[in-house]
């Protein structure tokens, strides 16, 4: 099994390309399934995540190609990916893939939406809590389908297709609200989705989808409505870059140091993040090539966060935020509102002398005068890289293991940080 090897204290000097957002990739890629023709995506990015999907679209008889690099082409653009689901030979997606990855729950729309019906394992994914399928399966059955849960899959039937509903959220669900776009663009009349999620991958899907033919206003706003179509068409479209991956890189710049452009970040995805960053003692500026980082070597000041979705601090930046906040002068409060059990970096931070203490749905954050390498174990994806934001900081050696979760959602990770100057490897096997 993969580590990563960290020699800390060195600053982050240079530039780091960001990836196509693997948050937007994936719902993308599942939309595939509503056409008979060329779904397009440009701009993807090569992520362990991506494979497994690409294999799971597979099972239900999507076709796949991945256009090679031509002249011209800049060296770390993204992929292209063309997906053409003209036949669908299953209806099932099965525990062994489903169970690897959450997301790939999200097939049960499309596939139901276009097959009139869908059988799919109830999902699995990091384990960050329970997040359960509760409101997806709500969408659905407000557009009229038939469902029921045995030997843990979700049978779902249509046959004489769905039909347009109201839809209200009793809370903002990104999954929720993707799953709905994608059954009611083929439901007969108009869907209303009310307290729906504004996430950017969000409104990225419902661009998409607009491209193959659907009727769909208010994309990326509380209140969404969907006139349904009889077929959509196949498009191109290109991923938007990661605004996980931007703040990351930004943490990373504001804890050890430096001046590093972010190639191609928007900063207005993440907005909340980079003033939380601002207001830690970094500068952060926006230009046409990307955002730019910079910390002259002042110490940090602490802040307090509180997850919130859209366009609030994001609960997939916490982690790293909290890596950022262990080097402050002074205390920090972290809360987490958006996952229960999202706090499994905390021991491991602890080893490298952070101090945290945690009370309910907040973490306290004490911040110390140096961290010191020590060997770390990965929990889930966005636990993983905050252990190698704090490694990048800590006086000596610090070895990352269970390195698979960074490959879910970080593309070459320790080549975009050598590039700038930090002591980053990958140990293969071990």
């Amino acid at each position: 099994m993969d580590r990563i090897r960290i020699v800390g204290g060195h600053s982050l000097n240079g530039s780091i390309p960001i990836s196509g957002a693997k948050n937007a990739a994936l719902p993308l890629m599942i939309a595939s399934l509503l056409t008979d023709e060329i779904l397009t995506l440009e701009n993807m990015p090569r992520l362990a995540d991506v494979n497994l999907l690409i294999r799971i679209l597979g099972n239900h008889g999507v076709d796949h190609a991945v256009d090679g690099k031509r002249r011209g082409d800049q060296p770390n653009a993204g992929n292209t990916l063309h997906l053409s689901a003209r036949n669908i030979v299953d209806t099932t997606a099965p525990y062994e893939l489903v169970s690897r990855m959450r997301a790939s729950f999200w097939v049960i729309a499309p596939l139901l939406a276009r097959m009139g019906e869908a059988k799919v394992s109830l999902p699995g994914g990091c384990a960050i809590g329970t997040r359960p399928v509760d409101l997806l399966l709500m969408v659905l059955e407000r557009l009229g389908a038939d469902l029921d849960i045995a030997g843990g899959y979700v049978i779902a039937k249509a046959p004489k297709g769905l039909k347009g509903a109201e839809i209200v959220f009793p809370k903002v669900t990104v999954g929720g609200t993707h799953t709905a776009l994608m059954a009611a663009a083929l439901a007969q009349g108009t869907s209303v989705i009310c307290n729906a999620a504004r996430e950017p991958e969000v409104q990225d899907l419902a661009e998409c989808l607009v491209k193959m033919g659907a009727r769909i206003k208010g994309g990326g706003t509380s209140t969404i409505e969907v006139e349904g179509v009889a077929r959509l068409s196949g498009a191109r479209h290109a991923v938007l870059p990661d605004r996980i991956e931007t703040g990351t890189y930004a943490m990373a710049v504001a804890m050890t140091g430096g001046d590093v452009l972010l190639e191609g970040a928007r900063p207005e995805l993440l907005q909340s993040a980079l003033d939380s960053i601002e207001k830690a003692g970094a500068t952060v500026k926006a230009s046409n090539s990307g955002v730019r980082v910079t910390r002259n070597g002042a110490g940090l000041t602490p802040v307090d966060v509180s997850t919130e979705p859209f366009p609030g601090f994001p609960t997939d930046l916490q982690a790293q935020f909290m890596a950022l906040m262990s080097r402050a002068r002074g205390s920090s409060r972290i809360t987490e509102t958006i996952f229960e059990n999202r706090f499994m970096h905390v021991q491991e931070l602890a080893r490298l002398g952070a101090r945290i203490r945690l009370d309910g749905e907040t973490a306290i954050v004490d911040g110390v005068e140096r961290l010191r390498g020590a060997p770390v174990m990965a929990t889930d994806l966005r636990a993983s890289v905050s252990l190698v934001i704090a490694g990048l900081a800590a006086e000596g050696e610090t070895i990352v293991n269970r390195v698979y979760h960074l490959d879910r959602g970080f593309e070459r990770l320790e080549d975009k940080l050598g590039r700038c100057g930090a002591v980053v490897e990958r140990l293969v096997g071990g």
